[in-house]
Order: structure tokens, then C-alpha cells, then sequence
């Protein structure tokens, strides 16, 4: 009994290992056919579209960064691939090549670059950006150095941007050769600001109108008040004798509310400031605005001429307080 177990125990696992050894030819015959014709590739997409095929996932993600860093190394921070690629393993014709170069380039547009740099700034206003923290620290170092005894608030700020044309920066030595240019034009301005504004506080002002500017360099020739045989009435202004052409600038910000020939006055600006506060600027021989334009202290809005009546190239400058005319030498030209 138990040999006749045995034997067919036996005949089986013989008939079953052939029938497994055939069907391991067969297959590794099927894969032999399969590998000559076709070859394992990743079929690329993003979202859903397709892109092409590759022979290493890995590797082509890895080429996509080598690319940008080799094209924009300067300043790079970080690069992020805004959405990952879909890989699929599939066998295809072994005549189809890969297009790997194609795929990095699409993946490419896809891809968020951050740039980081250093503004080097003088009171908060740039006046130069440089690559790193190190030379920024270095320069700023330099110009306190060579600033001593002044007041310097230089600051250094980390700037980033995801647009490579905004990084700006200038290599260490030539920033070294350039920045102390820079700063002693930035003392300067701002040495220049500070008089023009102490200049500013103390010009006079008529109903808390500051009077800012005078409106031309020029010789006096007739003052408010007097009589002349060319007029029908006392002068109601200051006339300034200046070259034809010469600027004249606002007194003071408003707005225009008059730009036109008035009669004897001729080409004639009218600005108001406000608080009552008037001013004319009348025999014009050019006039820069119009009725309804906003202008700021010193803007120069017309150019010195004679036209009307006029016995030469001048300004006539009024000054208007609530409709009435007053002196202009109690606040200017004094």
C-alpha cells in the first residue's frame, strides 16, 4: 500500500515539475522575445498630459535641477517643481528613442525658482545690492571705516524675488570701488534735503499757507501800490524784470483755476492754495498748465514774457488774500 502511495507520489511531483520547467521556458522564451523587441521606459506626464519617455525617473529629475542651477547658478535659493511628473513603466518598441531633453525642458516651465540677495541701504533708501550676506557685511564694514564720525544708519536687507532680472547685484569688487561714490552722493542729498527744508521753515506764510519759493530771480521794477501813467489804477502786484523765457515757479501747492489771456494782464496763471490764499502770475510768454491741475511748491508753471500791457519782459506776481489783493512785500522779496 504504501509503495503504491510512494510510487504515484512520485510519478506526480515528476509530472509537475515538468509541467512547471515548461512553463518556465516558455515564459523566459515570451521574456526573451518580449526584450528583443520591446525595452522597459517611464512614460512622463503631468497631469495627464504626456511628455515623452525616459530611461531613469531619478536621473531625469535630478538633470532638471543640474539645468537650472548650470543656467541661473547666481543667487539661486531654492528650486521647487510646482507639479510632480507621473511616472509609468511600460515596454515599448526598442526603434523608439527617448526624449529626455524635451521632457526637461517642459518640466522646466513648471519649475518655481527663488533668488535671494542683500540691498545695502543708507536711511532705508537702497544704494546698492550685492550677492551675499559676507560681502555685504564686508562693505558696509568699509564705508563705516571710512565714515567715522558720521552718522551712517546703514542697513542690510535680505531680498527675495522669484524674477532673476530683478537681482541686480554687482560683484564685491566693483561694489568696493563704487560704494563710498555712492554714500558721499547720498550724505550730500540728504545734507541738501535737510537745508531745503530748514530753507523751507523759514519762509514766511500768509493764513498757514507756507510761501515756499519765490516765483523768479529778477529786478524789481514797479511795487505794489504805486501809480504808473500806464495804468488806470494803483499797481495791484510786484513786477520782477527777468530775460524772456526765465522759469517761474508756484509759490506755494494747488491748484490751478485760471490758465489764459486776460486782457491787459495777458497770458496769466491763477493758483489757488487754499485758506483764501491766492496768486498770479500774469504777462507769461509760455504757460506749462492747465485749469484744474494740482501743482507743488516750485513746480514752474509758465515762463517770463510780456505780453498784454507790458512795456518789457517781466512777472507780474500777485498775491490775493479772500478776493483782495495785498502787498507781496510783506512776505517776499523783502
Amino acid at each position: 500500500m504504501n509503495s503504491i502511495l510512494y510510487k504515484k507520489l512520485k510519478y506526480y511531483t515528476k509530472e509537475v515539475f515538468k509541467y512547471f520547467s515548461v512553463t518556465i521556458i516558455a515564459f523566459g522564451f515570451i521574456m526573451g522575445i518580449l526584450f528583443i523587441k520591446f525595452k522597459p521606459m517611464y512614460k512622463v506626464s503631468i497631469s495627464g498630459t504626456e511628455l515623452g519617455y525616459v530611461q531613469n525617473k531619478e536621473a531625469l529629475e535630478e538633470k532638471v535641477k543640474e539645468s537650472i542651477i548650470e543656467v541661473e547658478e547666481k543667487n539661486v535659493d531654492s528650486i521647487d517643481i510646482q507639479t510632480n511628473p507621473e511616472y509609468e513603466l511600460e515596454f515599448i518598441n526598442r526603434t523608439r528613442e527617448t526624449n529626455e531633453e524635451e521632457v526637461i525642458e517642459t518640466i522646466k516651465q513648471d519649475v518655481m525658482i527663488t533668488y535671494k540677495y542683500y540691498e545695502i541701504a543708507l536711511n532705508s533708501e537702497k544704494i546698492m545690492s550685492v550677492n551675499t550676506i559676507e560681502e555685504a557685511e564686508e562693505l558696509v564694514e568699509e564705508v563705516k571705516e571710512e565714515n567715522q564720525g558720521k552718522e551712517l544708519d546703514l542697513s542690510i536687507i535680505e531680498k527675495y524675488t522669484e524674477k532673476v532680472k530683478e537681482v541686480n547685484t554687482e560683484k564685491l569688487e566693483v561694489a568696493q570701488n563704487t560704494i563710498q561714490t555712492k554714500v558721499t552722493q547720498k550724505l550730500k542729498e540728504i545734507e541738501e534735503q535737510k537745508a531745503e527744508e530748514e530753507r523751507i521753515k523759514s519762509m514766511p506764510e500768509v493764513n498757514g499757507i507756507k510761501l515756499a519759493y519765490t516765483p523768479v530771480s529778477g529786478t524789481i521794477t514797479s511795487r505794489y501800490g504805486v501809480s504808473s501813467s500806464v495804468r488806470s489804477s494803483d499797481h495791484t502786484g510786484l513786477d520782477i524784470a527777468a530775460s524772456t523765457g526765465t522759469p517761474i515757479k508756484v509759490v506755494a501747492s494747488g491748484t490751478v483755476t485760471f490758465a489764459s489771456n486776460k486782457g491787459s494782464y495777458g497770458n496769466v496763471v491763477k493758483v489757488n492754495h487754499g485758506n483764501g490764499i491766492e496768486t498770479w502770475y500774469a504777462h507769461t510768454s509760455k504757460m506749462y498748465v492747465s485749469e484744474g491741475q494740482k501743482v507743488e511748491a516750485g513746480t514752474v508753471i509758465a515762463a517770463v514774457g510780456s505780453t498784454g500791457n507790458s512795456t518789457g519782459p517781466h512777472l507780474h506776481f500777485e498775491l490775493r488774500m479772500n478776493g483782495q489783493h495785498v502787498n507781496p512785500q510783506k512776505y517776499l522779496y523783502k
